[in-house]
């Protein structure tokens, strides 16, 4: 019997997003996004990470990827705060028909709801 490989979540999402011909993403650290980073740091060769100075700017970027290149833009956000800066880029890209994919991280449900941020 072999034994399973395991592979991390955050691995496996962006091999998939590698598959969709996605080369970087834009996007802003934050604790609900430390194993994507940890992710990102393991698949450099793959897809390049771009940081931002403000996620409201990493869907900008990602709305402007997508409509210069056609491919579909990626920018991501930590969970709360994070999550709602998204969406002015978020709504560019959806004015111009632009493809883009938001990615926000999610606390651990043990620490939902005591201040985490």
């Amino acid at each position: 019997m072999t034994a399973k490989k395991t592979v991390a979540a955050s691995v496996a999402m962006l091999k998939v997003l590698e598959s969709w011909g996605i080369g970087h993403v834009y996007g802003y650290p934050g604790g609900s996004f430390n194993s994507t980073m940890a992710a990102l740091d393991l698949q450099k060769d793959h897809i390049q990470y771009i940081q931002v100075r403000h996620e409201q700017v990493g869907a900008l970027a990602a709305a402007a990827d997508a409509k210069l290149t056609g491919k579909i833009g990626v920018a991501f956000g930590s969970a709360g705060p994070g999550a709602t800066n998204l969406l002015t880029g978020l709504y560019d890209a959806r004015e111009d028909h632009a493809p883009v994919l938001a990615l926000v991280g999610q606390t651990p449900s043990k620490v939902m709801n005591y201040n985490f941020f």
